[in-house]
């Protein structure tokens, strides 16, 4: 962990600001993240929620298990940690996780309103030209 001086107050003040203002993930990291948040395993909250000066956000990223996890590879520093992420990069990450939200709930409800039985039980034969006239005998 890194230790900072308290003897001298300005370093304290300087330290207190980079905090504030988060850091940028690299294009590798900041790309891994947002799949995470697409798929709606990120954890964000704004870093003083009563400050309005303050636009950073906490970022907690929760690993991945099962199938997606032999897919999507993700930085293990990424995973150890709670990160303090830029205003830019977090407003980002939020959109993304709200289009992944919306994209999946929207999958689902189609599949809800699908109906696999006719689909696989009551194909047209390729021969019909509708579905109230037999087969044709050639």
């Amino acid at each position: 962990m890194k230790s900072i001086k308290v003897t001298d107050v300005g370093t304290i003040k300087n330290e207190l600001n980079k905090y504030k203002k988060g850091k940028k993930f690299g294009i590798g990291q900041f790309n891994q993240v947002a799949r995470l948040a697409w798929m709606g395993k990120i954890v964000m909250s704004p870093l003083d929620p009563e400050d309005n000066q303050n636009l950073a956000w906490l970022l907690h990223v929760q690993p991945l298990e099962g199938l997606p996890a032999s897919f999507i590879e993700t930085d293990e520093e990424l995973l150890s940690q709670i990160h303090i992420v830029d205003a830019e990069q977090g407003q980002y990450l939020a959109e993304i996780m709200r289009d992944g939200l919306t994209q999946r709930a929207h999958e689902l409800e189609i599949l809800n309103q699908r109906d696999f039985y006719f689909g696989k039980f009551f194909k047209q034969d390729a021969n019909q030209t509708s579905a109230g006239e037999a087969p044709s005998a050639n």
